[in-house]
């Protein structure tokens, strides 16, 4: 029994901890980032900018500037930002109304603002600043049992559904939906009725309804979807090219820097759909591999939601996971031909500048989170063990007594 029980001890766990891992994971994923947006980019930065390294040497830049968010994130007791929050909700609004008024026009659409040589895309913000506002908002109703409102009952879903509106102005679809979305499913994890949930998701099928017949394009990239070869010169090219790109890969790839659809077949290659040119250079063990990370990724996180201080904690927590998780959900999905192309970048992944640094610090919040949830767990074991200490030395007196 003895030597049983020096083997386990001495077993060492692959991971120190949960956070350990999430680092370690986020990390490797910056790493494939960074090597896939230069191997999908160099060919249009040597075309257009004379240089083969210009995306590169954005993205490191842009890598920096998220080191500094997400050490800000891990060093930031996550409780503050509850306290910060009119302010930070009213900066995000205020910018949002701003990217409409004097944002930089690109392709019809204004998302970026231009300040000290950098593009700010305020919509990117407005991701983690709407599931921080819900996050408060259903940590309290549940702290004061009280029930989980909706539309004009819930002033803080209010906001959220103005900023999806301002971002719709731009207009930006994809991170829109995600800003209203993920926020709602937070609220529904929160013990939203299924009533409300039902009326909901009518109000929001009814708003996709609308939405895709006042701008004809989303309701042609809806149709396109069943059969994108039927326009595979039009609305259906970049699924099509996206589709031959992954199946071109085969099991081991075309090797780094070698894919062949970067050459002007596919646009987007370095951004949007990063993952298409790195499924064609790496195969299907590179993708395995790329889906193992974040399915990790996931359940290493939700461990840190569960082990959470508080209900708030545990709501931020899973809002980030919803985050990050969900948008590489759809990006994958998009990229693989099984939803309409609706811009939503993958994380860590896709060459970009605001988005990554807001998924950098929402990582770094993630991280602040389990550093006073481990404590608080370790504490709540000590005292649940002394409780179970106490109930047993009871029992011993009462069989004592019974004798």
């Amino acid at each position: 029994m003895e030597k049983q029980g020096e083997s386990e001890k001495g077993k060492k766990a692959f991971w120190v901890s949960d956070m350990e891992a999430v680092f370690a994971i986020f990390i490797v994923l910056l790493v494939f980032g960074s090597i896939n947006v230069f191997s999908s980019s160099f060919v249009l930065a040597e075309t257009n900018f004379g240089t083969p390294y210009f995306f590169l040497q954005r993205q490191l830049i842009n890598l920096a500037a998220g080191f500094f968010c997400f050490v800000l994130g891990c060093r930031v007791n996550y409780h503050r930002w509850r306290s910060w929050m009119g302010l930070v909700v009213s900066i995000t609004i205020l910018a949002l109304i701003a990217v409409l008024l004097v944002g930089t026009e690109v392709n019809g659409s204004k998302r970026w603002l231009g300040t000290a040589g950098l593009q700010i895309q305020p919509a990117e913000v407005a991701k983690l600043v709407s599931l921080m506002l819900i996050s408060a908002y259903a940590a309290y109703r549940v702290r004061n049992d009280k029930p989980i409102d909706i539309l004009f009952f819930n002033p803080q879903y209010m906001i959220v559904l103005f900023m999806g509106l301002l971002i719709e102005l731009e207009p930006d679809g994809g991170t829109m939906f995600i800003v209203v979305f993920v926020p709602f499913v937070l609220m529904c994890i929160a013990g939203l009725q299924h009533t409300k949930v039902l009326g909901m998701g009518a109000v929001f099928l009814t708003a996709v309804a609308a939405l895709s017949f006042l701008q004809p394009y989303r309701l042609a990239r809806l149709k396109i979807l069943l059969d994108p070869w039927a326009d595979a010169q039009g609305i259906g090219y970049q699924t099509v090219q996206s589709l031959s790109a992954i199946g071109s890969g085969g099991l081991t790839g075309m090797g780094l820097g070698m894919g062949v659809s970067k050459y002007s077949y596919l646009p987007e290659a370095h951004t949007d759909f990063a993952f298409a040119i790195f499924s064609q250079e790496t195969g299907f063990f590179g993708v395995l591999l790329m889906l193992v990370l974040y399915a990790a990724f996931t359940v290493y996180g939700a461990r840190i939601a569960n082990a959470a201080a508080d209900a708030y904690g545990q709501f931020l927590a899973t809002g980030i996971l919803l985050l990050i998780s969900g948008q590489a959900m759809v990006n994958l999905l998009m990229v693989g031909g099984l939803l309409p192309v609706i811009g939503v970048p993958l994380p860590f992944i896709s060459y970009g500048g605001t988005s990554l640094m807001i998924s950098m610090a929402s990582v770094g919040i993630l991280l602040n989170i389990g550093q006073h949830g481990t404590g608080a767990s370790r504490s709540d074991r000590m005292r649940a063990e002394l409780e179970r200490d106490v109930a047993r030395k009871k029992a011993a007196r009462l069989h004592l007594v019974k004798k």
